[in-house]
């Protein structure tokens, strides 16, 4: 039997605001890239690459995530990367997505910062062709490597900064706070743009508070280890910071056992302004709709509390204020059509 509730989280406009690029290369697509460009992947076969897909813990993760991604050579390859994201990203009814990429895996392997944006840039605009979906591209500084590095790698940004939206933090966060940045992400924000970091998943609430206070996000990535600080919580809520919160990732890591240990409802009664993503969909079990879907069975929540959260979505997104008073007009109206109904 159908469930309308379900549907409506599942069809309503929202936007992810948690989803790395690279984290989207399903096995099909990594062996036909490695088919093309003569790459020899450690797996005899889809399956076997699909089975190696039981973390530990986020670093045994990154060790298969970085493997992957040496098939990535051309721009065809990102920009087909970049499609095959967003053909089920239309499917999910997101009509707006903020994409983090990492240039540091990529100019490691020889490849050209422009290589990868272009080939970026090409699948977003094919994308907004076919679907009608917006994006952003948000340079991400993998923080297991050093400030300087940053700062190399921000270097080569900077002549195409104009087509940049923002600049994040990821990789692994034990033994790397955001303290490590603080200069790196001081001349981000000269340069124009908004900043965002992962912190709270692995790393501790003090991981949070240093992304407020010395790298100065507009947005937390994770952040569900706020719930172990009460001050904390009353803080974000205050300043209505949006968490992107990624309910699969957070328990193929291991950051929870189970869906229903999950912090969610907790930092939704605590007043956090809470959004829903994927993170590294191809490896966690699922793309947005697959988290809705179980977050959905793990909590049962209204409709109510669906709409809230696409809304946070939009209104957390760095699109225009125009674009997301059109979006949230589109949302408002499916909401109204559910109540009717």
């Amino acid at each position: 039997m159908a469930d309308p509730v379900l549907d409506f989280a599942l069809r309503c406009p929202k936007a992810e605001l948690h989803l790395h690029i690279e984290g989207s290369l399903e096995p099909e697509l990594a062996f036909a890239m490695a088919e093309r460009n003569g790459i020899r992947l450690p797996y005899a076969d889809v399956d076997a690459l699909r089975a190696a897909y039981d973390f530990a813990d986020l670093q045994s993760f990154l060790d298969l995530y970085y493997a992957c991604a040496d098939v990535l050579r051309t721009a065809a390859d990102f920009r087909d990367l970049m499609l095959a994201y967003l053909a089920r990203a239309h499917a999910d009814g997101i009509v707006h997505a903020e994409i983090f990429f990492d240039p540091q895996t990529h100019t490691a392997r020889g490849i050209r910062f422009q290589t990868v944006l272009e080939g970026l840039e090409a699948g977003a605009a094919e994308g907004l062709a076919r679907w009608g979906i917006s994006s952003r591209l948000i340079v991400c500084f993998l923080r297991h490597l050093s400030e300087e590095d940053g700062f190399a790698t921000l270097a080569e940004v900077e002549p195409f900064i104009a087509r940049i939206h923002g600049f994040g933090l990821d990789s692994s966060e034990r033994g790397h706070p955001p303290s490590k940045f603080e200069r790196l992400f001081a001349r981000c924000r000269a340069l124009g743009k908004p900043v965002v970091a992962h912190a709270g998943e692995e790393g501790p609430p003090a991981y949070i508070y240093e992304a407020l206070d010395l790298l100065k996000v507009a947005r937390i990535d994770h952040g569900v280890r706020a719930s172990e600080d009460p001050a904390l919580l009353q803080r974000l809520a205050r300043e209505r910071m949006p968490l992107t919160v990624c309910p699969l990732s957070n328990v193929r890591l291991c950051v929870f056992a189970r869906m229903e240990q999950h912090t969610l409802p907790q930092l939704l009664a605590a007043g956090l302004n809470i959004t829903l993503n994927s993170d590294d969909p191809a490896y966690f079990g699922g793309y947005l709709g697959d988290n809705i879907r179980a977050v959905q069975a793990a909590f049962h929540w209204d409709a109510a509390t669906w709409y809230q959260l696409a809304r946070n979505s939009l209104e957390a997104s760095f699109a225009s204020p125009a674009e997301q008073a059109g979006w949230i007009a589109r949302l408002d109206a499916d909401y109204a059509a559910l109540n009717a109904a």
